[in-house]
Parts: structure tokens; sequence; C-alpha cells
């Protein structure tokens, strides 16, 4: 009999000890920003009915949604002449009922319509968990990973989109990550789209000004050719996407340029709305108005963010915006809502390469007893629990082995202090503690060293 090698799905990953308490302190941080500013936890299934999820991300959306397969025999209700068709997209429909979560917005917008009578609005509330996308795997992008929600739903102002910006300078500051927010308005680009002479053309506009950054002005240019636009229109379009100036720059250039387009000055006016807010707010993340910044998904309506680390090229690090009517889909009509979206691996990665977790964020014990036999152990198992009564992790080496091997042990769990009780020890009522961060050893007592712990 073969033996299997033991693997996982590619653009999924397993976390180890050190990982998954990294992890925890990035959700931590984001979850007690988010409750200091009045947030509620609420949590969605994994999977949700495809009819909730198809058609809410676009063309590119819907083919990045994992599909569950139907229990049982699948394709009993699949006749010989589809199958022999070979038409997979009525093969899928007929074979799956439900999808994986690709995000936790259109969740968030179903749960909001299925629970009306039981909310009070405005609704405030954050979800920290998985989603996943049938994507290509590569450095920061993932096909299962956690997205860190804040949405506020059922209220139209301006102040929602001010209190998000201070959410994410609130997190990246505590996290110690020099960022950029970066902000546009759909209705601008709708307005820049009626300018150039494509009016209701928004989405395949936005799709393509979304890749300027990643491939460039020529791209751009082939894919808008390639949906329809014609010279002129990309002429007009061009100011746009290579216009360079500070966010005053930029909203004269949009007063002068929108001045036929309704929509597009009413997203104006919804900018500097927002704007007027931040201006009473100390933000230490650089704020900007990006032109070209789109966000490709389809239910945005108004004000999008995008956030960017200055110190890491990684792609945006979070993102949000406003949707004035996504629960419409599901029939609650005008209910308009803006969130942002932490996307927690991709932070991961951005801590980790900067050196950037604290070194108490390292998944061992504080503490650890050295075993030195039966008459030692009992001794230090007297002590474990004054330390853990203070809310200091400590553990004691479960067998008598040889002190090297117990030292290696604390090495590899990046303990902080060893402490060890000997007959010396025992007959003083003493402790030796030795210092595992800067190697200094000294003989002094239980008390002592709580001190020091909580009082460093």
């Amino acid at each position: 009999m073969d033996i299997q090698k033991p693997s996982i799905p590619r653009g999924t990953r397993d976390f180890g000890t050190i990982e998954t308490v990294r992890r925890n302190y990035i959700f931590n941080t984001i979850k007690e920003i988010f409750q200091l500013f009045g947030y509620a936890p609420i949590e969605t299934p994994a999977m949700e009915n495809l009819s909730t999820l198809m058609g809410k991300y676009g063309e590119e959306g819907d083919k990045l949604l994992f599909k569950i397969l139907n229990s049982g025999d699948f394709l009993s209700s699949v006749s010989a002449s589809e199958l022999e068709n070979g038409d997979s997209n009525n093969i899928s429909a007929l074979i799956s009922e439900k999808g994986l979560r690709y995000d936790l917005t259109v969740p968030f917008a179903r749960y909001v319509v299925q629970h009306f009578n039981e909310i009070t609005f405005p609704f405030k509330r954050y979800q920290i968990q998985p989603v996943w996308r049938a994507d290509r795997p590569q450095k920061g992008r993932y096909r299962e990973f956690y997205q860190c929600d804040a949405d506020v739903i059922g209220s139209n102002s301006q102040i929602n989109e001010a209190e998000l910006v201070q959410i994410i300078d609130e997190v990246f500051k505590r996290l110690k990550i020099n960022v950029t927010v970066k902000f546009n308005n759909r209705k601008i680009l709708a307005g820049i789209a009626e300018t150039i002479g494509r009016p209701g053309e928004l989405i395949p506009l936005t799709i393509a000004m979304d890749k300027l950054e990643k491939a460039g002005l020529e791209k751009v240019v082939a894919e808008l050719k390639a949906n329809g636009f014609s010279d002129e229109n990309i002429s007009k379009l061009k100011p746009v996407l290579e216009f360079i100036g500070d966010t005053e720059a930029k909203l004269t250039f949009l007063q002068s340029m929108l001045q036929g387009s309704e929509t597009g000055l009413k997203g104006l006016k919804e900018i500097n709305s927002f704007l007027d807010y931040l201006k009473n707010i100390k933000i230490t993340a650089d704020v900007e108005l990006d032109l070209t910044l789109a966000r490709g998904l389809n239910y945005y309506t108004g004000a999008i963010f995008e956030v960017k680390a200055k110190d890491v090229s990684i792609g945006s690090i979070c993102g949000g915006g406003r949707y004035d009517d996504l629960t419409g889909i599901f029939g609650l009509k005008n209910v308009s809502g803006v969130g942002i979206s932490f996307g927690a691996d991709r932070i991961y990665d951005v801590l980790e390469q900067l050196t950037l977790f604290p070194q108490e964020v390292s998944g061992g014990s504080k503490v650890l007893f050295v075993n030195f036999g039966n008459k030692e152990e009992k001794i230090c198992m007297s002590y474990l629990p004054e330390l853990r009564k203070n809310n200091i992790s400590a553990e004691i080496y479960p067998d008598p082995a040889k002190l090297k091997k117990q030292m290696n042990y604390a090495n590899a769990k990046s303990v902080a202090y060893v402490v060890l009780v000997g007959e010396d020890e025992i007959n003083e009522g003493k402790i030796t503690v030795k210092n595992m961060i800067t190697g200094s050893q000294e003989k002094t007592t239980l008390e002592h060293l709580i001190a020091e712990i909580l009082n460093p």
C-alpha cells in the first residue's frame, strides 16, 4: 500500500503556534479598535446560497467563486443531453446550489434583510472571518484568507466615512505600520464616464482604471479600446489618468472637468463633505484623493477607500466604500451603508517583513520552571498558581530531563524567564531566575519576579 504524502490545496496555509499567536495579535488589535468606535460583532456561515453570491461582484468576481457540489448524487439532476452539450455554466447551476463566501459584505447585506426586525439602525457591525476566492495564488494573494470588516448601514452621513478613516488610522498606528489612505468616489467616476462620452459605461471604465497601477497606462488604454472606447474617449480620459498634484489641485481639476455632469458634481460634493469632517480630526496617516482609484466591485456607489503600506510593496492592506442599495438585491430598497475591510494576511506579511511584531507576541509561556526531580517539581507546582493568578503564562517542564534539553525547550518556545528551584533555593525560600533575553541571572523571590514582569 502506497503511503500518501500529506499536502494542502494551493493558496491555503497551515499556521503554527507563533504564526497563530501573531495573527491573533492582529485580530485582537483590530477588534479592540472596532469596539472602541461602537461596532458590535456578528458571524455568518462559511457557505451561502449561490443565488446570494452570484452577480454581486461583477463577471470577474463570479468566476472566482468556490462552488460546492450538492450532496448525494449531484449528477442526477443533469440530463444526458446537457452533459453531452458540455455547457459548464448550465451544468454548474444544476449540480451546485451553494458556494463559499467571497467576502463578508454581501453576506452582511443578506443578514440585514433577513434580520431586519431585530436590528436597531444605524447598525454598526464588525466581522472577522475567513473568505475564499478561486484566484491564482501568489505572494500576498491567497485562496483562503481572513477579512476584518466594519460596516455601518442605515445612514447616509459622511460622518461614517470620516469615522472609518479614523479606525484605519488607529489600527495602523497601533500596529506601527506607516500607511497612505487613498480615496475617491464612484459618482465622480460615473461623471468622468459621462464627460468623456461614455455614459453608462462605468463598469468597463473602472475595471480598466483599476489596473493602472499594476499594468500601466498602455495596458489600460488597450483594455478600453477592446471594450469599444474610441480614441476621442481615451484622449478625454488621459488628463485624469496622468494628472499629478495634491488633493486640493485634484479637486479644482474635477470641479472644472465635471461641470456638465450632475452625478459627478454630486460625488464631488460628497468628497468635500467628507474632507470637512476630517479637518476636525487628527489623522496620522497620509490621506489623499486618487483620481484613478476605482475598486472593481460593482456594488460600490459612493466613497471608496484603499490603504497602502509605505514601506513594503504588497498591494492594498485595507479597502472599502459606500454602497447605496446592496440590500435592494434582497428586497430591502434604499438602505445605504459604508464599510472597510482589513486584509489580515497581508498585514501579517507587512509586520513580518518590517519585524514589527512585539517581542512578547511569541506564543510561548512567559516563565518556565526547570524540573530537577520529584521533590523540586512539587515546590514548583505550588508556585505556578501564583503566576497564573497574576495573568502570567507559566509552565513546568514535565520530566526531570537534562538541563540542556530543558533550556533548549525554553529557547525554542521563546520563554522570557527560566526559573530554577534546587536544594539551596528550597532551603532559602527563594528562586533563581535566568532572564533569557539579557542572559542575566539572580537569586530572588517569586514576588519579586511577578513584580518585575508586571512592571518592567
